[in-house]
């Protein structure tokens, strides 16, 4: 089965926008097709680096809110901890009455 699938030619992936530039015989024409499937995939790297530090910066917002949230809680936690141990302390000298 490896073998096989080692064998196998690869199949190319269609990118929509691309032209398929090795139809052109005259040089010309050859090189404005690749210069503009250079310019499209700049174009398209642009878009996808832009969209990424988007998704990076709303995800560092979110962890920020997040740590925000968790120092707060920790906070709160730490207090009521605290108001726990007096409660306890009150107690204890009744208890032993």
């Amino acid at each position: 089965m490896l073998l096989v699938m080692l064998l196998t030619p690869a199949v190319a992936q269609d990118i929509r926008g691309l032209e398929v530039c090795t139809a052109e015989k005259q040089l010309e024409r050859r090189t404005g097709c690749l210069q503009s499937n250079v310019e499209f995939l700049q174009q398209m790297l642009t878009k996808l680096a832009r969209e990424t530090q988007d998704k990076i910066s709303a995800a560092n917002r979110d962890l920020a809110a997040a740590r925000a949230e968790i120092a707060m809680l920790k906070s709160a936690m730490a207090k009521l901890d605290s108001e726990l141990a007096q409660l306890k302390a009150k107690a204890e000298p009744s208890a032993k009455k």
